[in-house]
């Protein structure tokens, strides 16, 4: 009998306690180290490297949006002047007409001058829209009472004391326009040689500026700003909306082009088509791109614009989509129009006529 009145055990003691109750002790038994198990052996070293070759090409930046952004953002904006366009051997003027509203030529205008400034020529903007868009797009003042293409036209004022430098891009000039443009059909009725004013006022600034490209925004009618542009030119650029409408007017623009060749400018053609406000999304535009190209042929670009909350931000903040948003797929689209225009070089014009 303990001292506590309890009976004592009767079997056999344990060799140790459950570990964790009073007096009980760890089991420190020694254990057999493991041996390291060797890696297995390779055919060759360059069977090592294969996976960290696989992994590093999986890991180049060109594959990731932000970098392939900015690789189409020094594309764009070409800050070496490694990839310029190669410049005409005479100046092209480049009137981009319409009479359809709202496809394009405006937003048209401003990103090919840039496009094609930005890569190494020298680009003068003729702003012959009352609205004074073209002029908004490349942050140029065009408030009432600025110089304008309207002091030009009906003052015989010069090309030269009108010019000003757009915003951001050095070889990128442009003839603003004002309100007062608004009365400028009316006033040229009267006046002498009414539809070769623009031409004229051309042909003094060309001579004593060097200037690749000029191209000539034109209002949304037939009227005399649009024939003083015809006038001046030996190619026509009409964008055309990837939409059915914007078909229904082409019509009368080609007959108006033919009536001015022949009786007012000989030379004048359509020498580029381009395609603008594509969405891949619709068959309607397929359609219409399909009906375009099958009528006019190479004439039309290979480039597309495509739909783009970019381009039609730009303006808003006085810019080009190429220099506000230089990797935006619009960016990209003009600059590949761009490009296409400038490999040509008035080829097409030559041929059509």
């Amino acid at each position: 009998m303990s001292d506590v009145g309890w009976p004592e055990p009767t079997g056999p003691a344990p060799d140790a306690a459950p570990l964790g109750w009073p007096g009980s002790q760890p089991d420190y038994r020694p254990v057999a180290p493991v041996a390291p198990v060797a890696p297995e052996p390779t055919s060759s070293p360059a069977a090592m490297t294969q996976p960290a070759e696989r992994l590093r090409a999986a890991l180049q930046p060109e594959d990731t949006p932000i970098a392939m952004a900015a690789m189409a953002a020094v594309r764009v904006l070409n800050p070496t002047g490694s990839q310029d366009f190669p410049r005409p051997e005479r100046r092209r003027i480049l009137t981009v007409a319409n009479q359809k509203g709202g496809v394009g030529k405006t937003t048209s205008t401003v990103n090919l001058a840039a496009a094609l400034a930005l890569h190494g020529n020298d680009v003068l903007v003729i702003d012959l829209d009352p609205q004074g868009n073209a002029s908004t797009g490349m942050g140029v003042d065009h408030q009432a009472g600025v110089r304008s293409i309207y002091d030009v036209l009906l003052d015989n004022v010069p090309l030269a004391d009108v010019v000003q430098p757009a915003v951001g891009i050095p070889r990128l000039s442009c003839v603003p326009a004002t309100i007062d443009l608004a009365g400028a059909e009316i006033e040229l009725v009267s006046m002498v040689a009414r539809e070769s004013r623009l031409q004229r006022a051309i042909a003094a600034y060309c001579d004593t500026h060097r200037v690749d490209y000029v191209f000539i925004d034109c209002p949304p009618s037939l009227g005399l700003l649009t024939l003083n542009a015809m006038v001046a030119t030996e190619e026509v650029l009409i964008p055309i909306q990837c939409e059915y409408y914007a078909l229904e007017g082409l019509g009368q623009l080609l007959k108006t082009i033919e009536l001015v060749k022949a009786n007012l400018n000989p030379h004048i053609a359509v020498s580029t088509i381009l395609l603008t406000m594509y969405d891949a999304r619709t068959r309607l535009a397929d359609q219409v791109a399909d009906e375009v190209r099958t009528h006019f042929g190479d004439t039309v670009l290979e480039t597309m614009i495509p739909r783009s909350v970019r381009v039609s931000e730009a303006p808003g903040y006085g810019q080009s989509v190429v220099t506000y948003d230089p990797g935006s797929r619009g960016a990209v689209a003009y600059l590949e129009a761009a490009r296409e225009i400038a490999l040509r070089s008035g080829s097409a014009a030559v041929a059509a006529r």
